[in-house]
């Protein structure tokens, strides 16, 4: 008979922080799938409750001035309250969200809801992502900016695909997408609950929420191409987000919420494969490779937007995810290297406010055009953002062992 060897501290600390990586990662991911959640249902109530499609793109913006919001006043917080008590409260905020989704009968309501559920992303990309990064395995190094980068792509695909197969076969589903959220997001409490603490609580919580945005004076020369790589990027993820319930009724000509919820997920689930893939190069050549592969999924995007071609449209929709996912963790991964413990949760949150403004800003201006113009139009604008930001990378990226 063989006896159990005794747990030493190091090896209950480390089986700890595996639990605490893990619980983190599920967390980050079940908040992104609750924010997706109510993409599916924007055509029940178009048709329920007379929602426009600019009302969807307002309700968008609402989402995004939460999450920038956040960003700006509690990014620090997680330096000061602690990860594990600003994790909890990331999740109740989107608990609370998911509820007021429940009795949305107009626009205000919608607003409301995705409001607090900007909130509740914008801490998440702070307070989970740095939870995240100082619980993350050694090796492969690559793997801490992988989870923060892509747990939100991968959240938004899963919530997506649930809500679009909940809304088009089971009755009463545009209460029932929100009921299974809030399940989801209990389970993460609890496993947060168990989960250990790694940061030291600092005074100063309340100076905290004063706006401040900060990056270490060693990454500031890497942050145009990342700006540029983020708001690129993240600009036609808000497009789909907005107008893919327009897209599939006017190309595919169909108000199948789970086919919504399957071209939506064609542009997030891709970026999860393509995130390990820059990391088998330095940052700057990830950067190039990424935007160049990007650029030529928006491009066949376009062409099946003109041509109205289904075919075309959902591979390349899948080549851009491809490519933003390559470039966006090589853009973590370069503002990362050689941040300490005390930087990390402030730059997280320096990053997704680029990330989130970059989505919003042409998102306002689109919601606006989408008035006057249709949707192939505006895609358009959304291509030299494309085209923008490639180039940029391809003349400019670096990498931070170079500076």
């Amino acid at each position: 008979m063989t006896s159990a060897t005794p747990s030493t501290p190091a090896t209950t600390a480390g089986r700890g922080r595996t639990w605490a990586f893990a619980a983190a990662s599920a967390s980050l991911v079940a908040v992104f799938a609750a924010s997706a959640s109510p993409i599916p249902v924007f055509n029940v109530y178009r048709a329920e409750n007379g929602i426009t499609t600019a009302d969807i793109s307002l309700s968008v913006v609402a989402y995004f001035l939460g999450t920038i919001g956040a960003l700006l006043c509690l990014g620090r917080l997680a330096n000061h309250l602690g990860r594990r008590p600003t994790a909890l409260a990331t999740l109740l905020l989107l608990v609370a969200g998911s509820v007021v989704m429940i009795g949305v009968t107009g626009l205000a309501p919608l607003l409301a809801g995705r409001f607090l559920m900007g909130v509740g992303a914008g801490l998440a990309s702070s307070a989970l992502t740095t939870y995240i990064v100082d619980t993350a395995p050694a090796r492969p190094d690559w793997l801490a900016s992988v989870v923060t980068s892509q747990a939100s792509m991968v959240g938004l695909t899963l919530g997506s695909l649930a809500a679009g197969a909940l809304v088009q076969y089971v009755v009463g589903a545009r209460t029932v997408v929100y009921v299974v959220m809030v399940v989801l997001l209990a389970v993460c409490v609890a496993l947060i609950l168990m989960a250990p603490e790694t940061g030291r609580r600092q005074p100063g919580a309340w100076a905290s929420l004063r706006p401040r945005v900060f990056v270490p004076a060693h990454a500031r020369p890497l942050l145009p191409v990342a700006t540029m790589v983020f708001a690129s990027t993240w600009a036609l993820g808000a497009f789909y987000q907005s107008f893919v319930p327009t897209i599939a009724r006017e190309q595919l000509r169909t108000d199948n919420a789970l086919i919504v919820a399957l071209l939506f997920a064609a542009y997030m689930a891709p970026s999860v494969v393509g995130a390990p893939v820059g990391g088998r190069f330095a940052p700057a050549a990830a950067q190039r490779l990424g935007m160049l592969v990007y650029l030529s999924g928006v491009v066949g995007i376009l062409a099946g937007l003109v041509l109205g071609n289904v075919w075309l449209l959902v591979p390349a929709t899948m080549v851009a995810s491809a490519g933003q996912g390559i470039a966006v963790s090589a853009s973590m991964r370069a503002l990362l290297h050689g941040t300490d413990a005390a930087d990390r949760a402030p730059v997280m949150s320096a990053i997704f406010l680029i990330c989130y403004s970059g989505a919003m800003v042409p998102n306002i201006i689109a919601g606006q055009l989408s008035h006057v113009v249709g949707t192939v139009q505006i895609a358009f604008g959304y291509g030299v953002l494309a085209a923008a930001g490639t180039i940029v990378a391809l003349l400019f990226a670096r990498d931070p062992e170079d500076l």
